[in-house]
Parts: C-alpha cells; structure tokens; sequence
C-alpha cells in the first residue's frame, strides 16, 4: 500500500521557519512528480510547490522565494523549506506524487502549519 507520510508541521511566529517532510513508501518514488498543496479554512486546497522527476521546480507566486522544494530519491523523500512565515501561510500542508508516466495520484494525510502574527 502506497504511503505518503508528512512531518516537521507545527506552530511558529510570522517571518521564522519550517521544513517539512514527506516519506514516500511502496512506491518508485523517481517516477513520481511530487508537489505539496495547502487548504486554509473556507478555501479550496491550492498548489504551493512541485518538482518533477528530473527536479525542475514550480512554485505558487504567493511563496516564490521564500518557500523551496527538493527531493531526495535515494530517501524517497520531498522537502518544504519554508522561511519568512507569515500568518496567510497558515494550512494543512499536504504532499502529492502523481505518476510521471502513469495516472497514479496519491495523498497525504496532511500536517497543520500555523504561524501566529
């Protein structure tokens, strides 16, 4: 069963940092575009970040150049560092892997990130 993990969420003051986490198990995980969404109360769930396979990355405007995404095939990993927080970031972060070459398309259970004002 394909598992998407999510970690390193939490509560921080506006402009600190956050690195989150996702660990991708019983998948092949190079083959897989990875992103991380967010979904804020009332709002629709919006993509903030991704990164193909071959690592080219894409970002929402509202975090380019604060937020930056990576992977780490040999972990089966893909990382959310997020700096200069600020209190509109405040969401469920969630990770995605949607199949390179396939329908694939798996979730998280998402982790809270909260940054106070």
């Amino acid at each position: 069963q394909v598992q998407l993990v999510e970690s390193g969420g939490g509560l921080v003051q506006a402009g600190g940092s956050l690195r989150l986490s996702c660990a991708a198990s019983n998948i092949l995980f190079s083959m897989y575009v990875m992103g991380w969404y967010r979904q804020a109360p009332g709002k629709q769930r919006e993509l903030v970040a991704g990164i193909t396979n071959g690592g080219s990355t894409n970002y929402a405007g509202a975090v380019k150049g604060r937020f930056t995404i990576s992977r780490d095939n040999a972990k089966n990993t893909v990382y959310l560092e997020m700096n200069s927080l600020e209190p509109e970031d405040t969401a469920v972060y969630y990770c995605n892997a949607k199949g390179a070459w396939s329908l694939n398309d798996y979730w998280g259970q998402g982790t809270q990130v909260t940054v106070s004002s």
